[in-house]
C-alpha cells in the first residue's frame, strides 16, 4: 500500500505545482481550461479513493498485501472506472457554473488546496508505512495461542535496518533477525500461480516465528526441533492441537534431492502433510531464515515452502493495540 500512496501522493503534488504555474500564466483562464482541469483533478480523487478501497477490501477478504508487486490489470481498471465517474461530474460541474470569473476561480483555488493537502498528507502517510511502522491483522489461526484471529498489530519496519526504495538494500541495521523474533513478510516468491497449502500464496503477508537462521541445520523428529543436530529446547508458545504426531514421510529421499525440493518451493507437493512432525534435515541457506508458526498442527510455514530471503521481510511484530484488554508487546 506504500507504494501506491506515494505515487498517489506524486501525483498531487505534480497537479497543485502545475495548477500553480499555468494559473499565473492564463492557460486556465477559459470556462473550458476550468472544466476540464477540474474534471482531472476529480479523476484523479476518484482513481485514488477507488484504488484504496478495492486494496482495503481485498486485504480483509482474501488477506492479499496491498504493498507488494505491481497493480493488477482489473485493480487499474476499476480504479479508472471510478475516476471517470468522478471525473465526469466534476467537469460538468465546472462547466455549468463556471460561466463567471470567480466561479472559475473558486474552483482552481479549491483544487489546489486540496492537492497541496492530500500531496503532504499521502506522502507522509507513505514515507512513515514504508520505513517505520504499519498496522497489520492477523488471519488465520497459525499463531495461536500468541497471537489470535483479527488481533491488530503494529511492524516495527525499520528494525531490521531502513529499506532503500524501490530496491531489496537495507541500510542503518538496529539489530539482526533473531531465533523467536515473530516477522512479518511478503510470501517467498515473486510467481503469482504458485499454489501452496491449497491455493494461490503470491502476494500475501506472513507472520510466523523465526526458528532456522542462515547456515543453520534445521530438523523436526516427533514434533521436535533440532537445530544443528541438537534440540532447540523448550518452546513455550507453542501451541499443539493433536496429541498424536504424524508418521514418517514414507518416501525417501536424498539429502541432495530433498534441500533442492525445499529451497524451490517443491517439497510440500512431494510429501504433503507428512512433514509437520518429521522435516529436514535442511540448511538454511545464508541471507534466509526456516519460519514456522506457534501452532504447529494449523501452519502453512517453512515447512511446506522452503526459506524466506530478506528481501521479503517486513519488519519485526512490535505492539499488539486490539482488543484493548490484550494490548502490549509481543514476544
Amino acid at each position: 500500500m506504500e507504494t501506491r500512496l506515494f505515487f498517489i501522493g506524486v501525483a498531487m503534488g505534480a497537479y497543485a505545482f502545475a495548477t500553480r504555474r499555468w494559473t499565473k500564466t492564463g492557460k486556465l483562464d477559459s470556462r473550458t481550461a476550468t472544466a476540464l482541469w477540474h474534471g482531472l483533478f476529480y479523476l484523479l480523487a476518484g482513481f485514488g479513493i477507488t484504488l484504496v478501497a478495492v486494496l482495503s477490501i481485498e486485504s480483509r477478504v482474501r488477506f492479499v498485501d496491498a504493498a507488494s508487486g505491481v497493480l493488477s490489470a482489473r485493480e487499474i481498471l476499476t480504479g479508472l472506472l471510478g475516476g471517470l465517474l468522478l471525473g465526469t461530474w466534476g467537469f460538468f460541474r465546472a462547466w455549468t457554473q463556471g460561466g463567471e470569473e470567480q466561479a472559475r476561480r473558486f474552483y482552481l483555488e479549491e483544487d489546489l488546496e486540496w492537492a497541496e493537502t492530500v500531496f503532504s498528507a499521502v506522502l507522509l502517510a507513505a514515507v512513515l508505512m514504508y520505513f517505520v511502522v504499519q498496522a497489520f491483522k492477523i488471519p488465520s489461526g497459525s499463531m495461536l495461542n500468541t497471537l489470535q484471529i483479527g488481533d491488530h498489530l503494529f511492524v516495527n519496519k525499520f528494525i531490521y535496518g531502513f529499506r532503500i526504495p524501490l530496491t531489496d538494500k537495507r541500510v542503518l541495521e538496529l539489530r539482526p533477525v533473531g531465533r523467536g523474533d515473530i516477522m512479518v513478510f511478503r510470501f517467498p516468491t515473486d510467481d503469482p500461480t504458485e499454489v501452496h497449502c491449497g491455493s494461490v500464496q503470491y502476494g500475501k503477508d506472513f507472520i510466523k516465528r523465526v526458528i532456522g537462521l542462515p547456515g543453520e541445520t534445521v530438523a523436526l523428529r516427533d514434533g521436535k526441533v533440532l537445530i544443528d543436530g541438537k534440540p532447540l529446547g523448550d518452546e513455550p508458545y507453542v501451541h499443539l492441537r493433536h496429541s498424536v504426531r504424524y508418521p514418517a514421510p514414507s518416501i525417501q529421499l536424498t539429502p541432495e534431492r530433498y534441500q533442492e525440493f525445499w529451497q524451490n518451493r517443491e517439497l510440500d507437493s512431494k510429501l504433503g502433510d507428512t512433514m509437520k512432525d518429521h522435516f529436514g534435515p535442511v540448511t538454511v541457506p545464508e541471507g534466509s531464515y526456516f519460519v514456522m508458526g506457534d501452532n504447529r498442527d494449523a501452519s502453512c510455514d517453512g515447512r511446506f515452502w522452503g526459506p524466506v530471503q530478506k528481501k521479503y521481510v517486513k519488519g519485526k511484530a512490535w505492539i499488539l493495540y486490539w482488543p484493548p484488554n490484550r494490548m502490549g508487546g509481543i514476544s
